[in-house]
């Protein structure tokens, strides 16, 4: 059952959004959910669209994993690559190109919110989609606020959570270690450090939520509209 903490912070964020939302009338706004892996984006994004729907709104979800490379390039420089990862992991042309390009303001509304399959690791054939000028897209994912998207997101809501917590999510979602410092974790530990350090996506967020209590999370900087 959700908490009142969790619904009052759910309630706050659909009211930024809505906002922001007013403003961009002649496309949807785009709006990415990042943060590091185990930090609660993919929940807090389906929890979001059902409050903005309740309240009357066309809300259309989709996840950066859909938009990864295959893996002869994601794994190209090694498994446990964090540089392979930075470069490889996903295919931002086809993220821009097939989804936040043509929601944006010089977009035909005519998107896919797919581009690959993660478990076959095959690329996706159609899917596309016609969005109406006043939706909502809620994206979720890592790496959000990248070099490569500036431009391609009216807001960015950063879900904070320390490694250490987010690791313990991991373990008992994916069998990861607990330890952030574990080799196989250091491909994404290290990514997310270099993520932190050069592209400052707390800093620049427009919400930052720290989620390191699912049950009270915080609103630690708000948005304005």
């Amino acid at each position: 059952m959700m908490t009142d903490a969790r619904a009052q912070v759910l309630a706050l964020l659909a009211d930024a959004v809505l906002a922001r939302s007013a403003a961009h009338r002649t496309h949807p706004v785009r709006v990415g959910i990042d943060g590091p892996d185990g930090s609660g984006k993919t929940i807090l994004r389906a929890e979001l669209a059902d409050v903005l729907r309740e309240r009357g709104a066309d809300v259309i979800e989709a996840t950066v994993d859909d938009f990864h490379y295959p893996q002869s390039i994601r794994y190209a420089m090694g498994r446990d690559s964090w540089e392979g990862y930075w470069a490889g992991a996903f295919d931002y042309a086809h993220l821009i190109n097939d989804l936040l390009g043509p929601l944006g303001p010089r977009g035909n509304l005519n998107y896919r919110a797919k581009s690959h399959d993660l478990i076959a690791d095959l690329p996706i054939e159609g899917g596309w989609l016609d969005a109406s000028p006043d939706a909502i897209l809620l994206v979720d994912g890592v790496l959000l606020q990248r070099r490569e998207l500036i431009g391609s997101l009216e807001m960015a809501i950063y879900v904070d959570v320390p490694f250490e917590e987010a690791y313990k999510r991991l373990a008992v979602r994916e069998g990861f270690p607990t330890d952030p410092e574990a080799r196989s974790n250091l491909r994404y530990t290290e990514t997310q450090r270099h993520y932190l350090r050069t592209c400052g996506p707390v800093e620049r967020a427009d919400i930052v939520v720290d989620n390191k209590d699912p049950a009270a999370p915080r609103i630690v900087k708000n948005a304005q509209s």
